[in-house]
């Protein structure tokens, strides 16, 4: 890209690269600025979004922000592009590409035949042209539904992923929370741990937890022990039960270096989980967590930007055709988004680009106790992604995390949400909560019957 000058008023701006166009052009957050490639200012800032309207789609091709030749995931990006899926829009600029995807006649079929036609980059930009309504808008019309013991993401639903995390990984703490979650109904996304002990033993013991729980109440659900990628690889040789292969990613090598793993190690494990066939209903076997600031961190940034970064990740998720992604968006803390409005932006923005690029996206709206956020701005967020389709959101006693210290949605909070939009569960995990009698037919919850008592008799057999 030649230099780029623009006059506002009495002042020129000029941008160097396509890679500064797409910091400056980035709405304002902590982490950018840190690093420098933040606008100065809101003039600068439109400066920029008006250079990357004008843009056409083709030049991330031809000019890759982050160099092929040193980075396996720039690698992946390109090697792996549909130019048949990018044909109907390889005309076309960022800020017409907004303007097609905004109008009535782009629907969701549509966008599912483009999404492997755009690369992270050109989700990232035109999301950055985009007002908050629009990104809503946009996501609300894409389709992504994956399966394995259940089916995520069928249109009219929202799932929640049951953290039952404890400060110690005791077994009975983990139980309790699993049961009550299940009382109030959470859970068809995922029983997801977050062990604080990172090892092969204790992620082996907490497996054979949940799996006994899930077969001995026919649950259609799915576990998944949020250790590294190479322990499960380990676990999954023993022969312990594994339903889903977790591991966090990142936009860059780099970054990914940084989380201990590459493209390579991933297969191991993507391979690995396929062969054992766990799945009922499918075979989606990966789940990712993703947030901005991750490359940044790990100072594998390459001086893109934050949001950019984040996209690229799902690059990376999207060759493995996961059950779940999502955005821990505010966990790396106020560094790198500094307050709930940036917060929101960044959550609607992850997730118009994870579902335009084909993504099963969720997120953990979330923030940590020394951000200038609270619960209100949660609440915001949490309104704003029902509205955009989201897959599914975080289920934790009292929106605590008690071992990650940090602060997320509750199991009473998906009840407002699907009070408000008519949401439901998962639809073969909705017939269990019937049948267990856990819920009526209009999804309100139901205590004091059969299901209810058995599970909590199954918490007293625990509790022995």
């Amino acid at each position: 890209m030649k230099t780029k000058t623009l006059e506002i008023g009495s002042r020129h701006w000029s941008f160097a690269s396509l890679r500064e166009v797409m910091g400056k052009a980035s709405p304002r957050r902590s982490g950018d600025v840190a690093a420098g490639c933040a606008a100065s200012c809101d003039e600068e800032r439109v400066a920029a979004q008006m250079i990357l309207a004008e843009t056409p789609l083709r030049q991330f091709l031809e000019e890759p922000l982050i160099p092929y030749e040193e980075d396996e995931v720039t690698r992946l990006i390109v090697d792996g592009h549909d130019a048949a899926a990018f044909a109907p829009v390889s005309g076309l600029t960022v800020g017409e590409l907004r303007d097609e995807l905004l109008k009535y006649e782009t629907d969701s079929a549509r966008l599912a035949a483009l999404a492997s036609g755009l690369t992270p980059e050109m989700a990232a930009a035109v999301s950055k042209l985009c007002a908050n309504q629009d990104l809503i808008l946009i996501a609300s019309k894409c389709r992504v539904e994956t399966a394995f013991r259940d089916t995520i993401g069928r249109p009219g639903t929202l799932s929640t992923r049951l953290q039952p995390n404890h400060a110690a990984d005791d077994p009975k703490g983990i139980a309790a929370s699993m049961l009550e979650g299940l009382l109030y109904g959470c859970g068809d996304a995922v029983i997801g741990i977050n062990p604080a002990t990172d090892s092969v033993p204790t992620m082996q013991e907490l497996l054979k937890l949940i799996d006994e729980l899930i077969q001995r109440f026919h649950i259609p659900t799915q576990s998944c022990i949020l250790s590294h990628v190479t322990n499960a690889i380990e676990v999954m040789r023993s022969g312990t039960p594994v339903d889903l292969v977790f591991q966090s990613i990142a936009g860059t090598e780099i970054a990914n270096r940084v989380f201990g793993i590459d493209l390579g190690v991933l297969d191991e494990a993507y391979d690995a989980a396929l062969s054992l066939k766990r799945g009922t209903v499918g075979q989606n076997v990966m789940y990712f967590e993703t947030g901005q600031g991750s490359a940044l961190s790990g100072r594998g940034d390459w001086g893109v930007d934050m949001q950019t970064c984040e996209a690229r990740a799902y690059a990376v998720a999207r060759r493995y055709k996961p059950l779940l992604v999502n955005t821990v968006v505010g966990f790396i803390g106020p560094e790198y988004l500094y307050d709930g409005k940036e917060i929101i932006r960044a959550g609607l923005e992850d997730h118009f680009c994870g579902k335009l690029l084909g993504l099963p996206m969720g997120c953990d709206i979330c923030y940590t106790n020394h951000a200038e956020a609270d619960q209100n701005d949660m609440d915001v967020l949490m309104t704003c992604l029902a509205a955009a389709g989201l897959t599914y959101q975080m289920a934790i006693p009292g929106g605590d995390d008690v071992m990650l210290g940090y602060q997320t949605t509750s199991f009473h909070d998906i009840h407002y949400v699907r009070q408000v939009f008519g949401k439901r569960p998962a639809p073969e995990f909705e017939a269990w909560l019937e049948e267990m009698d856990l819920v009526d037919a209009r999804q309100r919850l139901v205590r004091h019957k059969g299901g209810s008592y058995a599970l909590v008799g199954y918490q007293r057999e625990l509790g022995r």
